[in-house]
Order: C-alpha cells, then structure tokens, then sequence
C-alpha cells in the first residue's frame, strides 16, 4: 500500500514556503505600512549609533540583509548615510523597498537574493561591507539551524575583517512565562506529538493578521556557538527592554527581542 500523502498543514517548513509567505499580500502590506509609518524603532537607532560612523559615512559601505519593504535603509539614508545596499528574498518586498526609495528620493541599491546563497549573486562577487545588519529577527526566519550558519558564513564572506554584524532574534529565556512555555513544548517534543511542520526543537509557525509566519526562537546558547561556528565573534547582546522603552506602536509591531552584535573574525 502506498504512504499516504502528507497535506500542506502537515509538510515540514522549507525555505520555499517561507520566501511564499513573505510574498503573500498580506504580508507585503503589513511590512510596507511599517517601512512607510513606523521608521526605526529607539532600540534599533541606539544599537546603530554603537557600531555606526557618524553620517554621512560615505567610505563606510553598509549591507542589510533580509531588507523587507525597506523600513531600515530607508530610515539610515534619511539620517545621512549615503552608502547602502539591502537584499532580500522575497521578491515582493524588494519591490516595495524600491517604491519606497524612490518616493523618499534615497539612493540605495536593492538586490532580490538569498542570504545562504549571497556568494552565487553576481552583485556580491567582489563586496567588501564595513558594517552588517540583519534585523527585525530576519536570521530567524531561515528554517534549519546549518542554513542559518550558512547565511551567516555568507554574510561573513562578503564583510571586511573586523566589520559589525547587528541583529536581532527572539530568546526563549527572556521571561517566567516564555520558560513555562518552552518546558511544555520540550515535552511534546519528547512525545513526538510536536507540529509535524516544525523541523527542530525552537520553531513556530503561526497565522495572524500578517499571514503564515515561521520563526525560529533560540536561547542564547545557540546563538553564541552559531556565531563562533560561522565565522563572528560574539561583542555584546541585549534584550531590547534592557536598553530603552519602546513607543507603544513599536511593541504592538514586535515582541520582546534580543539585540545581538558580532564581529567578522580576521
């Protein structure tokens, strides 16, 4: 007899489903609306004033990953930095980072690539950034921890020795509840009774009003020895509630973060 075929709600998160997701118009709105309204959040302007140069910085070349609608760009390029390339893979949100420089007359290069494949885009082949950022939890949203290590040895390759890597993910750790919850979900695990979409102990995958949304959440550890196997050197983290309080739209847009900085190892 033959297997049985699994249904969409049943087939493991892969990168394709993902990159999809981030394509869905529902998603596509919702990041364009923050990249229009929002702008950079306290805790992210004071984490790049940290590894930044003064503007307008214009022999500092500075790479974001997992760009989005342009919410970062666009905001670094109104304060006055005058070199800056984002990339993403969804191919949508690309469009709308475009859109948005050119109404906010921004000078910024936009590529549609793929972090754990930088190396084989044609625009990357020679690169050499200053300065890194992948924010808004955008590393987290790779399924599997090897291409996560992946993504970030490709991000390591196309930076100068020395360069700052600044991210965000979330933090299984960063609360009572958030503990409780995680001691809950080692047990399902455990059980095998885990969300058959899910691959490793730390996903999610969820619905809301943004579409399907995969996320991986780590404990610190994880990120630590990822950063070590990858090609960085760890320099600080916090949680965002540790360096300032948000405005209340910031954290109806994002929960609790953990603001990491790593340096590309010579």
């Amino acid at each position: 007899m033959p297997p049985v075929a699994k249904t969409s709600a049943q087939r493991p998160v892969t990168a394709a489903q993902v990159c999809a997701d981030f394509n869905d118009v529902r998603a596509v709105m919702h990041y364009t609306k923050a990249a229009h309204d929002l702008g950079l959040w306290a805790s992210e302007r004071l984490m790049l004033e940290r590894i930044l140069p003064p503007p307008p910085a214009a022999n500092f070349p500075i790479l974001e990953a997992g760009c989005g609608a342009g919410r970062i760009s666009v905001a670094l390029h109104s304060l006055g930095y005058q070199n800056l390339t984002g990339f993403d893979f969804a191919g949508e949100l690309v469009e709308q980072a475009v859109s948005l420089a050119t109404a906010r007359s921004a000078a910024i290069t936009f590529h549609h690539a793929d972090a754990t494949k930088l190396g084989q885009h044609p625009a990357f082949a020679s690169a050499s950034f200053a300065a890194a950022l992948f924010l808004f939890n955008g590393l987290m949203q790779i399924p599997l921890r090897r291409n996560r290590r992946r993504a970030l040895r490709q991000i390591a390759a196309v930076c100068q020795p020395g360069a700052p890597l600044l991210f965000t993910t979330h933090d299984r750790d960063h609360s009572p509840l958030e503990r409780a919850s995680w001691r809950l979900e080692a047990r399902r695990w455990a059980e095998g009774k885990q969300d058959p979409r899910l691959r490793e102990f730390g996903d999610r995958r969820f619905e809301d009003h943004c579409g399907d949304t995969f996320m991986h959440l780590p404990d610190r550890a994880e990120i630590l020895a990822d950063l070590a196997a990858s090609g960085w050197t760890h320099v600080e983290d916090h949680l965002r509630r540790e360096l300032t309080k948000e405005s209340r739209p910031v954290r109806e847009f994002s929960d609790e973060c953990r603001f990491w900085v790593a340096a590309r190892a010579s």
